[in-house]
């Protein structure tokens, strides 16, 4: 998942949990921590031998926060895989050039609904994906031609792998 904690973005993975001891990779570093939640949102933290208390308080519904340490206050955004998925599709809504189909998120080819050399219209769905248990067409933004078709029905992809590319 990212994390937004003020102008920075840091990519955070869970790579463990057992009780208190947490370990997490942080933009490839990996730290191991021994971290205990107390009551209204204060956490302590024990890193390499030296202790930290952080104050965490959430925005309400949503999955932004205010981390209050002794000397500082940071804002932090947490954008899982689903809000980022979200945030990609909201923004290429706005942009009209186009010349591939991809999918910002992991997932399995569900349906093709094109072949290569058939002109499609604006607004037409030319494949749907199938990624954290919904499923989404994906439709051009003008009118075009299919160029390649890169996937089979069944196919698993990677986030941003290139489905279809247009003329």
């Amino acid at each position: 998942m990212e994390i937004h904690i003020g102008d920075r973005i840091a990519e955070v993975e869970l790579l463990s949990k057992e009780d208190n001891l947490v370990s997490i990779k942080i933009d490839d570093k990996i730290y191991n921590l021994d971290v205990v939640m107390a009551e209204n949102g204060v956490c302590s933290i024990l890193h390499d031998g030296k202790s930290f208390t952080a104050e965490l308080k959430r925005a309400e519904g949503s999955k932004k926060y205010n981390v209050n340490t002794m000397f500082n206050s940071y804002p932090v955004e947490i954008v899982d895989s689903q809000a980022k998925y979200l945030r990609n599709r909201r923004k290429d809504e706005f942009d009209d050039s186009q010349d591939r189909i991809f999918s910002p998120m992991p997932g399995k080819v569900v349906k093709v609904l094109v072949e290569v050399g058939q002109e499609v219209e604006s607004g037409q769905p030319v494949i749907v994906v199938e990624a954290m248990k919904m499923q989404s067409e994906y439709k051009v933004k003008k009118d075009c031609v299919i160029k390649e078709i890169l996937v089979q029905e069944g196919d698993t992809i990677d986030s941003n792998q290139t489905l279809i590319t247009l003329e």
